[in-house]
């Protein structure tokens, strides 16, 4: 089926790390695996800000595009014209100006993926919109799935995708191991017999920040010997989260920047264990990444990260917004190798069992099947009503 993917956060082929262009980039390979065919539909960016002003005349503006560009859809051949509409991650932050509009244009199905129903304004909030008006939708977390059917009323039409990766490039990692791993402690001075604990992140304002500091409070607690965190991110947000880093012994970090994706692989295959408090974030694709390349983790509870953690089989899950249970966690995988082991194989298992493109594929497959099935029925309904 010819698809029409649209991602009103973020580009699928964005540069920049960004959550939003990371899973639209990975619908699209997941789509394609499945067997559909996948275009961009636009590349219009509908974030506002707070400027209200700003956010109507975004508003106007997609009303127009979706007009014309399901105009000009709509006159390409037959051929070329796509079959069904999905939008990935609409929300208050990025509305979907233009999806309902165009499908209802095209006479087409209507998907969403990881709607946000739950942001600020409520039922009546652009994630909520999105779910009224699809005709299917993919949730990837269960919090986007519980939101999505308080909107909806029913779960009929929602679809449960685990969160997934492109674990190819995971594959070669375990034999690279010694050599990557000589070469990041050449790189970054790292102690060759220390445990080497990792995070991922960038270094924003917010959750991300919020996160960094439960990070050092934690850690401050660990009085185990024998270990080092390497911190792969960067951003606006630096300044302070050196300074939070200040509550550590110099010898205890080293700051590695933001990575290109190849480097970064080479950093998780490199180091022992992962560490994360993850204040209130929804996806966990760096933590998901982790366990790929064969890392035990501990992490804070929360949604998104229960999505991908298995406590007790691919690390350990501690009480959320707890440095104290945190501490904790860590210190008992510090002292314990065996347990290490088990959940490095753990994180493995579950990461090839339960979220690899095939397996994303199939569900994403199952949605689109359901919102052709969906679309017709409203379709024909109509057409009996008329």
């Amino acid at each position: 089926m010819r698809i029409a993917l649209y991602s009103p956060s973020s580009l699928p082929s964005a540069t920049e790390p960004c959550g939003a262009a990371r899973t639209a980039g990975l619908v699209a390979v997941a789509l394609g695996v499945a067997g559909h065919a996948v275009e961009t539909a636009s590349r219009f960016l509908p974030d506002g800000g707070d400027d209200p002003a700003r956010r109507a005349r975004l508003d106007s503006l997609g009303e127009r595009l979706a007009a014309r560009l399901a105009a000009r859809l709509g006159r390409a051949p037959a051929a070329a014209r796509p079959e069904l509409w999905l939008t990935c991650r609409p929300g208050d932050a990025a509305p979907d100006a233009l999806g309902p509009a165009a499908a209802a244009a095209l006479g087409i199905p209507y998907v969403v993926v990881e709607p946000d129903p739950a942001s600020p304004g409520g039922t009546d909030g652009a994630g909520a919109r999105a779910v009224a008006a699809a005709d299917a939708v993919v949730a990837l977390t269960a919090e986007a799935a519980a939101g999505a059917a308080a909107v909806a009323g029913d779960r009929d039409r929602i679809v449960r995708v685990r969160p997934f990766l492109d674990l190819r490039p995971f594959a070669p990692l375990g034999k690279m191991r010694p050599h990557y791993r000589q070469a990041l402690a050449s790189r970054l001075q790292l102690p060759g017999d220390a445990l080497w604990l990792l995070s991922v992140a960038m270094m924003r304002p917010g959750r991300k920040l919020e996160s960094y500091r439960r990070l050092t409070e934690a850690l401050s607690r660990v009085t185990e010997p024998g270990w080092c965190l390497v911190i792969v991110g960067d951003g606006p947000a630096r300044p302070e989260v050196e300074r939070l880093l200040r509550y550590l012994p110099r010898d205890r970090f080293r700051l590695a920047g933001a990575l290109p994706p190849a480097d970064l692989l080479r950093v998780y295959a490199s180091a022992d264990l992962y560490v994360w408090p993850a204040c209130r974030e929804p996806h966990a694709m760096a933590i998901l990444e982790a366990q790929a390349a064969g890392l035990p983790v501990v992490a804070g509870r929360g949604p998104g990260v229960d999505d991908v953690v298995r406590d007790g089989v691919s690390g350990r899950l501690t009480a959320a917004g707890n440095p104290a249970s945190f501490a904790n966690g860590l210190t008992f995988l510090l002292r314990h190798a065996n347990f290490r082991a088990t959940y490095a194989k753990g994180a493995r298992d579950t990461t090839l069992a339960d979220h690899g493109l095939g397996r994303a594929a199939d569900g994403l497959d199952e949605a689109v099947r359901l919102a052709v099935t969906r679309h017709a029925g409203r379709a024909g309904a109509g057409a009996g009503a008329g």
